[in-house]
């Protein structure tokens, strides 16, 4: 489905796909490496204790692992994926390459960069930003997404956003 199309067709598949983790890659890198050091498997409800994190923030860490490919979830188990286990043996820059090309494959990562690259500055306001997340994610809290998007985008190097100026841009034109 090309970005613009009419989504109501299928619209919690379509939303679903949208919705982004309130979790920090950071904290998806050490779930990892946490991960790791438990042999690549452990339950889940074990993780949560020992990661002295409410239950609901250690779910929000597995939905972004698995987001980027990185963890599966048989049953109450989080299963570190051949991918995951790279992360954790390689270097932060090869990190950042492997999150970024995950990254680039999420649809919401997709579509926002497509409607930055429609601009001739490829930049737009923060508030542009909002507007085209309540249109692709209407039920869901915009500001949390928002803020999700700059942080990954920010730590793949996909996306830039300025404080100061509210402004969001591209972080290099090379991107497809």
């Amino acid at each position: 489905m090309e970005p613009g199309d009419n989504r109501n067709n299928n619209d919690n598949n379509s939303i679903q796909k949208y919705t982004l983790p309130e979790t920090e890659i950071s904290e998806i890198l050490g779930f990892l490496e946490l991960l790791n050091s438990k042999g690549g498997t452990a339950d889940i409800y074990k993780l949560a204790q020992e990661l002295q994190m409410e239950f609901g923030e250690t779910i929000e860490v597995i939905k972004g692992a698995e987001l980027l490919q990185t963890v599966n979830t048989p049953g109450g188990d989080v299963v570190l994926e051949p991918l995951g286990k790279k992360i954790t043996q390689s270097s932060i820059s090869e990190r950042k390459v492997i999150i970024k090309n995950q990254i680039e494959k999420i649809p919401l990562f997709q579509d926002v960069c497509l409607f930055l690259k429609q601009n001739d500055d490829q930049e737009v306001t923060r508030e542009e930003v909002l507007e085209k997340l309540v249109e692709m994610i209407p039920n869901e809290n915009v500001e949390r997404t928002f803020s999700t998007l700059v942080q990954w985008g920010r730590y793949a190097e996909i996306f830039g956003y300025n404080d100061d100026s509210h402004t969001f841009y591209l972080d290099t034109e090379d991107q497809d």
